[in-house]
């Protein structure tokens, strides 16, 4: 067969790793065929091709060395940095866990929360060979070669193309040369400012007519953390041609500038244009989710699944909603409906567990925790798979046993404010009450938004009768939050005895 035409059949079935290698062979033989260089590229970029639209949330070191300015005091409903002000539709802290921004825990993953994806300071040293893309690839194929020059050459022992030898402003006058070359730059080399100054070069070459480099000059803007810039391209690319990925690229500039209703109208605009749009749709759930606006995302979330119901993010989500609903039966449904789809993973078999627990299958229980820590990908999931199993031997009353797992938590994670305020309880029932205030002190410094640390301590506080402290740690609850009553009666009855001494 001939190797060209092999190498294309390759690419078309997705293995591109034998594509690539078949044309580095043509290359040897003939380093000037432009065909197989095209194809070469496009085969390393697809290897390792992340879909960057998906809303992502930002590192640590984004969040340290943001130089964006943003609203101190914003309204309430209005920001997703503050979003325990507006907390409608779902269950309270007391039932749902939260996280340290306090949104509750959403108990399922999403691909843009990965740890190794592209673009995060944390992996700038890093190539972001980390996920694959379920995206086919629409071109055409043709053999018309056309002989490169000297800089599209490969040396054996060096990389495929040398940036630093590319004449950018001849290749932007080549569009379909200059977009291959543009995705590997971006994708595979994870080298935005080249890729930048291509995009630049190729939008100005096609007289600003052409909306798919505005994207991408958007795109290289975003990655550089130019929100304002990355907004005007895309902004003037849907002005020429509506996709309904320019829309959601566009709504992630504006998360990341914490302006989720000017989002949430954006994706509601993307629906007039393409009515029943399952990306857009979705978009508006996880950012209402975000918002702590739980109501508004179930029915979006529902919405979804009309669509298309297939899909997996809103099924755990609507699955997760049921069983902080009290009802684990209906949830166990949603999530057997995931693992028939496919989904084979640690957190899906730990909430098959809890599902299997409270609705009283225990049969069930304890080989879903086995699977699910069989299928733990680090010690974060580790380590939530043995502070759930604590939570059941709590259940069934065995304390050792849930001493046991809530020190294998902490062993796994020992960040974990709840394994530490679960075993400071343990051990105040032991009668070890320094241990417990020990524990609670360190669980309420990991998490401060936590109220059941400050709760428990101002409880052991007033009974051993220190009421100062006590009183102290009641206050903090009650800011953490403000509904639970058992802290309104605590502080009650300390003011009382403030009062008689």
């Amino acid at each position: 067969m001939e190797p060209l035409f092999l190498a294309w059949s390759y690419f078309r079935r997705r293995r591109f790793q034998l594509c690539a290698d078949l044309c580095t062979q043509i290359l040897e033989k003939s380093p000037c065929d432009q065909a197989a260089w095209i194809l070469k590229a496009r085969a390393l970029t697809e290897m390792v091709y992340v879909d960057e639209i998906d809303t992502d949330q930002d590192g640590i070191a984004e969040m340290m060395l943001d130089e964006n300015a943003i609203a101190q005091v914003p309204r309430p409903g209005t920001s997703l940095k503050l979003p325990g002000t507006n907390q409608t539709g779902g269950p309270s802290p007391t039932v749902r866990p939260i996280t340290q921004a306090g949104r509750p825990i959403t108990g399922c993953l999403r691909s843009g929360t990965q740890s190794g994806r592209p673009g995060t300071l944390e992996q700038a040293i890093r190539m972001p060979r980390t996920a694959y893309t379920a995206r086919p690839i629409a071109s055409s194929s043709g053999r018309f070669v056309r002989l490169g020059t000297a800089s599209m050459l490969t040396s054996p022992d060096g990389p495929f193309i040398n940036l630093s030898r590319l004449n950018l402003t001849k290749y932007a006058q080549k569009p379909k040369l200059a977009k291959a070359l543009f995705e590997y730059i971006f994708h595979h080399e994870n080298d935005v400012k080249t890729a930048l100054d291509l995009a630049a070069l190729s939008t100005e070459h096609s007289q600003y007519k052409d909306w798919w480099w505005k994207v991408q000059l958007g795109k290289c803007y975003y990655r550089l953390r130019l929100y304002r810039e990355a907004e005007k391209q895309f902004k003037s690319a849907l002005k020429q041609q509506e996709m309904v990925d320019t829309f959601l690229y566009l709504a992630k500039v504006y998360i990341s500038l914490d302006q989720p209703v000017t989002a949430i109208n954006l994706f509601k605009q993307g629906l007039n244009k393409f009515p029943g749009e399952v990306t857009l749709l979705y978009g508006i759930a996880r950012i209402y989710e975000k918002m702590n606006n739980m109501s508004s995302a179930t029915e979006y979330y529902k919405e979804t699944l009309k669509q298309d119901n297939t899909h997996v993010g809103a099924i755990a989500f609507i699955g997760i909603d049921h069983f902080y609903a009290e009802q684990p039966e209906v949830a166990l449904r949603f999530f057997r409906r995931v693992l028939q789809m496919g989904v084979y993973n640690c957190p899906l078999f730990n909430n098959l567990g809890l599902c299997c627990f409270y609705a009283q299958q225990y049969d069930m229980t304890l080989t879903s925790f086995e699977r699910a820590l069989s299928l733990a990908e680090d010690e974060e999931e580790v380590a939530a798979v043995w502070y759930n199993l604590g939570h059941i031997a709590v259940g069934v009353g065995d304390m050792n046993l849930a001493h046991q797992c809530f020190r294998l938590a902490l062993v796994s994670d020992n960040n974990f404010a709840e394994a530490y305020n679960n075993l400071a309880v343990l051990e105040m029932r032991r009668g070890h009450v320094e241990q417990a205030k020990a524990l609670l002190q360190t669980a309420s410094s990991l998490i401060p938004n936590l109220y059941e640390p400050h709760y428990n301590f101002a409880t052991i506080s007033d009974q051993i009768g220190d009421l100062q402290r006590s009183y102290t740690a009641a206050q903090k609850s009650a800011a953490a939050f403000p509904a639970h009553m058992d802290t309104k009666r605590l502080i009650e009855q300390l003011k009382q005895h403030f009062a008689v001494l």
